[in-house]
């Protein structure tokens, strides 16, 4: 089935249709390093790379240009940029007022430090905003990292995979002069505090991504931009590619002779990135061939401004009608059914999850599992539910790998049925139940994960699909997609097609074949994946020590019960110690 997925851009569901379907082209707004990530950001991350992950497997069939089927193989070339500067507080207006978020940050964190809040490992001086975006920048690649973000793990090896907006100032100039020759660019205000504004009535497309048209949009509503700038621009709406401004912490040449230094305003950064990174010949040839990249994508609170004057801009440098062909937006992600709040402790990084013990893939299942176009609603519950279900995938994966390797072990019809179903899923018939027909359906999962779900369902509740020791470990990152599917296409032994086919569907969902969470040795106990240790815990598990060493049971299991009541279970192995773990449900 030919995969159709929503278009923010025509506001209906089509076929994807790269202009060359070997080589996918997919730019994604990535973070303004200011802060560590949220997993509201995170959220818009990890869609866009299981969208990624889709568009690569061989289960994915697309549309060329012409209409022709194209089965595979493909490249997906996908880049996320790095926000270092431009990015202002008030954000939400194509203006970009209020202050450079760089500079907010730097204040911020010299406020931490002199109240002893910084952060310990943050070998960082305060005062210098471009040591600031590397200290987040790295934190935040750890993040990515942990999480399954292939674009992050690419970028050990090239870089400008994960370009930063501080190294492409020059393209930003560059393009932004090419503009102002091209009559869609104009300068305006007094020396040293002069601006290059880009006419959005230049732009005859204007306002087709957002719905917001010109003659709805008054630019700078609400006080964020000061009257006298709004008087200098020849449009409301018309926003900011550079500013003078010799004062500015992070500063460089203007694109404009005998200026004075400037920064960047927000928007130029993906054109000039985008174009320079994903066409052959960078932004030379962008303009030369008129070129489009493939797809694009960022949280919904990108499509206005950002994304609009991203279009505006690059469409009168290139000369082409678009800017990609299709638009990717993910929702917005709620906390226990309300925005995230710090004051309610309701504001999550992956970081700070990740430190309490919880498994990297858990936060990324609890993550992708909603459909990326419904709001979706993050809860512990709901992570501990997600942590639940990777484990019994992974019992899935420990026993079809002992199954392939100690024989298949025979058990009634039904059994194997429930096996050989996996096989119907991949055979990509046009079936409504069909998980892959599904996924080709604007990237729907849930007939995938019930599908994984019977399957471990079936060998957790039939001995005779159980064989040897479940511990066996599985591998931490999963099969190439090549050697799985022709695994999978050559295995006649079940339990081995069937672990290939597992390994077809994590190359997609990223979650059961990834490194495990390490165990945390106190000295007097080691917390398993998913404890955490805290002075309450350890006190409690001191006491229960000394009880034990005198004798005093009755107290040691008073503990262990309060323990339990929680959230932990304790059990004594051997050197003295106590491996906690958490509480089964």
């Amino acid at each position: 089935m030919i995969f159709r997925l929503y278009n923010t851009m025509s506001k209906q569901i089509e076929p994807l249709s790269p202009a060359d379907p070997g080589r996918v082209t997919f730019y994604t707004c990535g973070p303004t390093v200011y802060d560590d990530a949220h997993i509201g950001n995170f959220r818009s991350f990890l869609a866009a790379d299981l969208l990624r992950r889709w568009i690569e497997s061989p289960l994915c069939t697309l549309e060329s240009a012409d209409g022709v089927p194209h089965a595979g193989p493909r490249r997906v070339v996908h880049v996320m940029n790095i926000t270092d500067v431009g990015h202002m507080t008030d954000d939400d207006q194509a203006d970009g007022g209020g202050q450079d978020k760089m500079v907010a940050a730097a204040q911020r964190l010299l406020d931490a430090k002199k109240s002893g809040k910084l952060p310990a490992d943050a070998g960082i001086d305060p005062h210098d905003p471009f040591a600031v975006a590397a200290f987040y920048r790295d934190r935040f690649l750890e993040d990515a990292r942990a999480l399954g973000l292939k674009v992050a793990e690419e970028a050990r090896d090239d870089p400008s995979l994960m370009p930063r907006a501080t190294d492409h100032i020059a393209g930003m100039a560059r393009v932004i002069r090419r503009l102002l020759d091209d009559g869609a660019a104009y300068t305006a205000g007094s020396p040293g505090s002069r601006a290059v504004y880009f006419s959005v009535e230049h732009a005859d497309r204007y306002g087709k991504l957002s719905g917001n048209t010109l003659d709805k949009i008054r630019g700078g509503a609400g006080g964020r931009v000061d009257d006298a700038t709004q008087q200098e621009k020849r449009h409301p709406a018309d926003f900011l590619l550079w500013k003078e401004d010799r004062t500015h912490t992070m500063r460089w040449p203007s694109p404009v002779d005998d200026w004075d230094e400037g920064y960047p305003g927000w928007h130029i950064e993906c054109t000039a990135m985008a174009l320079d990174r994903l066409v052959p010949g960078g932004l030379d040839a962008a303009r030369d061939r008129h070129a489009q990249i493939d797809l694009h994508s960022g949280g919904e609170d990108n499509i206005f401004p950002h994304h609009e004057c991203e279009i505006a801009q690059s469409c009168a440098f290139t000369g082409a009608p678009r800017f990609a062909r299709h638009w990717f937006h993910p929702r917005f992600l709620m906390v226990d059914g309300k925005k995230m709040s710090k004051s309610k402790g309701t504001f999550h990084t992956p970081r700070d999850l990740i430190a309490k013990g919880i498994d990297p893939a858990a936060i990324r299942l609890e993550l992708i599992k909603t459909h990326y176009r419904a709001n979706a609603d993050f809860s512990m519950q709901g992570l501990k539910d997600s942590a639940k279900r990777i484990e019994q995938w992974r019992y899935l994966a420990r026993n079809l790998m002992l199954q392939a390797k100690e024989g298949f072990v025979e058990g009634e019809a039904d059994q194997r049925l429930v096996i050989l179903a996996i096989q119907d899923v991949l055979s990509k018939s046009n079936s409504s139940k069909n998980a892959i027909t599904a996924i080709s359906d604007d990237l729907k999962l849930s007939s995938l994960f019930a599908m994984v779900d019977t399957l471990a369902n079936a060998v957790r509740g039939n001995p005779a699909l159980i064989v040897s020791s479940v511990a066996h470990t599985i591998p931490t990152e999963p099969m190439d997609n090549s050697d799985a599917l022709e695994s999978f296409n050559s295995q006649e032994q079940l339990p081995s097609k069937t672990m290939a086919a597992l390994h077809l569907i994590d190359n997609i969902l990223g979650v059961i074949f990834r490194p495990l969470p390490k165990s945390q040795d106190t000295g007097i106990a080691v917390y398993l994946p998913g404890a955490t240790p805290s002075d309450e815990v350890e006190s409690l598990l001191t006491e229960r020590h000394d009880a034990r060493k005198s004798k005093d049971f009755a107290r040691s299991d008073a503990i262990r019960d309060q323990l339990a009541a929680m959230g932990y279970a304790v059990k004594d192995v051997a050197g003295g110690k106590v491996e906690v773990a958490p509480k089964p449900n």
